[in-house]
């Protein structure tokens, strides 16, 4: 694969990371919260604000039990905290998806059960599956059938459970899938974000790009999405917030729009350091150095003219206008054209055929 469109970008290896604000239900039921956040994820340099579209009791019964740092969000079971939020209805995701078209920002959002990608499949350009559908066959077969590329989070997941889902996106018809690298803790501490998977998951899944999704705490550097960026993660979603203090749901590991624009600001000199092509060629700004710093065949000692040139009657000196060094064999065993004096810079002209 070498391109693959989410939304309004083509992405390739050698682009800058398509940055996914992961707003979730950070907006806690509001609208106007949903539309100030997307706000900010435009003015922050995100690509797109993605939402998450469930229903609680589509997604976990009632004494499921929670699977995050309850000393962070203290509700004690999953159903309880997905119930905890008014979700938006259909109307409000049409509205959503219509502000971000007017923001020039993409707009999607995860669905969690079928009707949710029934519902989501006109309003976005591609789909985002969760770590924890990776299993989920019905859901994965439906959002394929849909035809649209695909964000595959694969947190908590084997390698073989991450290849079975791409194989069954692919033969129920999706579009290009991005693989993203993901520790499924909320948060993720420093030392368990094993960033090195995503060069592991490069080599396991070459047909497809690899990105990531990241749960940490975000640092002043925001060293976690740099790191992922110059290991060749070509999509970055984290989660976003319009304030990192609030407590409990995604607030607590999330960035905010000043988070995002330093990673913008840090990766607008990763990007230039890393430049636009991986072929080893010359550049032209190197052309001086090529020309003066190189070394050219230079005369040590006096030869008479017609006779024959030796190792010990050479040396190779800068700057490189001369013949080159690379080919000091064609040099020696040739007779003398002329007679050469020592620090003579020599030409092909001075220089008889092969004795």
């Amino acid at each position: 694969m070498d391109t693959v469109k989410l939304g309004k970008r083509t992405i390739t290896e050698l682009t800058s990371p398509y940055v996914i604000a992961e707003i979730g239900v950070n907006h806690e039921g509001s609208l106007d919260a949903a539309k100030e956040l997307i706000r900010m994820a435009k003015a922050g340099g995100a690509d797109a604000a993605k939402f998450q579209t469930y229903q609680a009791d589509l997604l976990a019964v009632k004494d499921s039990p929670a699977y995050w740092d309850i000393s962070e969000e203290t509700t004690p079971s999953q159903h309880a905290l997905f119930s905890k939020f008014k979700h938006f209805t259909s109307s409000d995701y049409v509205e959503l998806a219509r502000y971000c078209a007017e923001l020039d920002i993409d707009f999607c959002s995860t669905p969690f059960d079928l009707g949710a990608v029934e519902m989501l499949d006109p309003l976005v350009h591609f789909f985002k599956v969760a770590s924890a559908d990776v299993t989920n066959v019905p859901l994965l077969r439906r959002i394929g059938e849909c035809g649209k590329p695909v964000v595959l989070s694969s947190g908590a997941s084997t390698v073989d459970e991450v290849r079975a889902a791409c194989v069954l996106l692919r033969h129920s018809g999706s579009g290009p899938i991005v693989i993203l690298h993901c520790i499924l803790n909320y948060p993720t501490r420093i030392e368990n974000a094993h960033l090195r998977m995503i060069r592991g998951l490069q080599a396991q899944f070459p047909d497809h790009f690899i990105g990531y999704s990241d749960h940490t705490k975000p640092t002043p550097d925001m060293e976690a999405m740099v790191t992922a960026a110059i290991l060749g993660a070509v999509v970055i979603e984290k989660h976003f917030t319009l304030n990192k203090s609030l407590q409990g749901n995604d607030h607590y590991h999330a960035m905010d729009r000043r988070d995002l624009a330093r990673f913008r600001e840090r990766m607008a000199v990763v990007d230039s350091l890393l430049g636009d092509r991986q072929e080893k060629v010359p550049l032209e700004s190197e052309e001086p150095a090529r020309r003066y710093a190189r070394r050219s065949v230079v005369m040590a000692r006096s030869v008479r003219q017609g006779e024959v040139i030796t190792d010990q009657d050479l040396i190779s000196l800068r700057p490189g206008t001369g013949i080159g060094p690379e080919h000091w064999d064609e040099v020696v065993n040739r007779s003398a054209a002329r007679d050469l004096n020592p620090g003579e810079q020599l030409g092909w002209d001075d220089l008889t055929s092969e004795s």
